[in-house]
This record gives structure tokens, sequence and C-alpha cells, in this order.
């Protein structure tokens, strides 16, 4: 089932999220809604607090970079293959040079700007049988994993602009948080006014 995304002004994008325990009601459920809403949405990654939920947990599916002729075969590849849901994770080391990458995001739509982050992470997580794995990303894998988790942490990437570019894009902001903008995927926009 296609769940609605939750947009910009949504206090549930802002609270730190909570992690949760393997009993979570209805998650196995919950984790096939998010990845069919992913994918409905055409975006990379999905976290549980864009669909309302404030839990530790997000997805994501980098397959589309795979397309992309400006990375290099081996990098391609991994993104081609590179699914999975992560339960609970943490961020254990961040290394290299902060690189600017165009990044968007599905509950703030048709906004993109260059955010920078480390290229390089390592990574505990639960997957969806709640077995522990380590892990180390690179490059756009690493980005998307970041902006995800981001998320279960109360932050928008939109918060990691300047305070220039944070002011050009105010009133755009403000619009979608009001539902004044179009959109091809459901959305639930927290300051929409009701129709009488």
């Amino acid at each position: 089932m296609v769940l609605p995304i939750v947009a910009y002004g949504d206090p549930v994008l802002k609270q730190k999220a909570k992690d949760i325990a393997e009993d979570y009601p209805n998650l196995k459920e919950l984790i096939a809604n998010m990845e069919e809403t992913m994918h409905n949405a055409y975006g990379v990654g999905l976290a549980a607090p864009q669909v309302g939920l404030p839990i530790r947990m997000f997805m994501v599916d980098t397959s589309p970079f795979a397309e992309d002729e400006g990375l290099e075969e081996d990098q391609r590849e991994f993104l081609a293959d590179f699914k999975h849901t992560f339960i609970n994770p943490v961020i254990l080391e961040e290394s290299g040079d902060e690189w600017a990458f165009n990044e968007g995001c599905l509950s703030i739509p048709d906004v993109r700007e260059d955010v920078f982050r480390k290229p390089n992470i390592k990574v505990e997580y639960l997957d969806t049988d709640f077995k522990k794995h380590t892990i180390e990303l690179s490059g756009l894998a690493a980005r998307v994993f970041q902006h995800e988790y981001d998320h279960i942490e109360g932050v928008l990437f939109t918060d990691k602009l300047s305070s220039l570019k944070k002011r050009l894009i105010k009133s755009k902001l403000l619009n979608i948080s009001k539902g004044k903008i179009n959109v091809d995927y459901r959305m639930r926009f927290p300051n929409m006014k009701k129709k009488r």
C-alpha cells in the first residue's frame, strides 16, 4: 500500500526517532508499504519519519544511480544492487574530505541544493531479521545513507544549508508545507487549509 509522504513543516520530521524492538507491530507490512511508497515516488531512500513514524528505520535503493555514466563501472555495479532496510542504525565513523552533491528529498519536492558530506562511513545496523551488521560505505551509497540517517535524527538536508540559501528558499518551503505544490505521489501537508 502506498503511504502518504509527510511534507516539510510536519513536527515528525524534526523529532529524534526512537529505536524499535523485534516485536514492533506489523513491521514486515510497514517495510513492504514503505518500499512500495519509495518506488512509487521514484525515491532512492525513505525514512520512517517521512511516513509519519518517529522510529529509527529507513531503506535505500540506489539502483537508479547505476545508470549514471559519470561513475566508475565498479561503483555503478555496487549501486545497482545496494538495496537495504536499516533498523536502529548507528554511524560509527565518518572520514575523508567533505564533498558537495545536489540533494533532494521526497518530503521537500522541487527543492534541490548542494550539501556537503564526508565520503566514507562505517555503520552498524540491524537487518529485517534483527541480525547485526557492520559495513563500510563510500561515495553515493554513503551519501544516501547519511541523508536518510539525518531523517531519524530529526535533521533535513535544508538544515545543512547556509543562512543565505535558507532565506532564498524560505517561501518555497512555506508553500510546500501548505500543499501549494504539484507532486505526482501521495503527500500529507501539515499546514494545508481545510477545504470547506
